[in-house]
């Protein structure tokens, strides 16, 4: 991770993780920066092959404090949680899973895809909740392509996948000001990244981008200075990235696990909860479940830049 002089704050290279038998990388948090706008976890999935009778086997884990999305370029994947809900997840859909005060949920591949294989690609983020919504009900939401704004304009394709941005504003319901959205970029095009949220990113999911004089690789999450308007223009190959941010969090969270929360207490709260399987379980997946983590701490988010105490 590299400090550099304005626009880009921080760059970040993802650390290798397995997640249920598959590979991803993790940039966010880092150690240096743990949130942008509400984003405190962001994990660039594959790309990546699951062979013929092989699958994505995310056992059942709980989740306290956040939304979370997984958004896909490739692949399709079950979700299952403890609202009732099935829901399989493909490209381009919004999938948006809001844990409040607690929900359990499995991601799994189904029989079919896992008898044939497929091609797994795209990206998981968890988006921190407002501390007065921190404990409400947990819920989950849908919206297939169709719902979700597109922009085409001078080679580059838009979709915004949630919040607001470019003179659009998504259905996706959302509970505190962001920005997400997927851009695909022709060789030399540019994109406009206005200065409407405070805190903003960049992945660059494939190909390269060219930002004042500076070039920038495939792989890396761009965390930019907050206040100007920016431009990032596509290389010679093009360029896929996944914009996002949003406002400061009010107040710094801690992180244990797959729980975020604003309270300490309210972690171990749910950690004894996970430990006593007092959480519901997931229709049509009872059977199996994650354990709790040993021997890992509690991290706090303490970024300097944080205006809240």
């Amino acid at each position: 991770m590299t400090e550099l002089a304005p626009p880009v704050d921080l760059i970040v290279v993802p650390r290798a993780h397995d997640v249920g038998g598959f590979m991803v990388g993790r940039a966010l948090p880092a150690r240096e920066r743990q949130m942008v706008g509400p984003f405190i976890f962001l994990d660039r999935m594959g790309p990546g092959t699951l062979e013929p009778g092989h699958g994505l086997d995310v056992r059942p884990h709980p989740h306290i404090g956040l939304s979370t999305i997984t958004y896909l370029y490739q692949g399709q994947i079950l979700h299952r949680d403890s609202t009732g809900v099935t829901q399989p997840i493909d490209p381009g859909e919004v999938n948006w899973m809001t844990a409040g005060r607690g929900i359990v949920h499995s991601e799994r591949t189904a029989d079919a895809r896992r008898a044939s294989g497929q091609t797994m690609s795209g990206f998981q983020s968890w988006m921190a909740l407002p501390k007065h919504e921190e404990e409400r009900a947990p819920g989950f939401e849908h919206q297939p392509v169709s719902a979700l704004p597109f922009i085409q304009d001078r080679g580059v394709s838009l979709r915004l996948i949630a919040g607001t941005g470019w003179g659009q504003a998504s259905p996706t319901t959302t509970l505190w000001p962001l920005f997400y959205a997927d851009a695909v970029l022709a060789p030399g095009a540019v994109v406009p990244l206005d200065a409407e949220h405070e805190e903003r990113a960049a992945f660059i999911a494939e190909g390269e981008i060219e930002l004042a004089g500076d070039t920038h690789a495939e792989g890396r999450l761009l965390v930019f200075k907050a206040g100007d308007r920016l431009a990032l223009r596509a290389g010679p190959r093009g360029a896929r990235l996944l914009l996002l941010g949003g406002a400061v969090m009010d107040g710094p969270r801690h992180i244990f696990w797959n729980f975020v929360s604003s309270s300490r207490d309210r972690i171990e709260a749910a950690k004894a909860d996970w430990q006593e399987r007092r959480f519901p379980l997931v229709p049509g997946d009872e059977e199996e479940y994650i354990p709790l983590p040993e021997n890992r701490k509690i991290r706090a988010e303490s970024r300097p830049d944080s205006r809240n105490e």
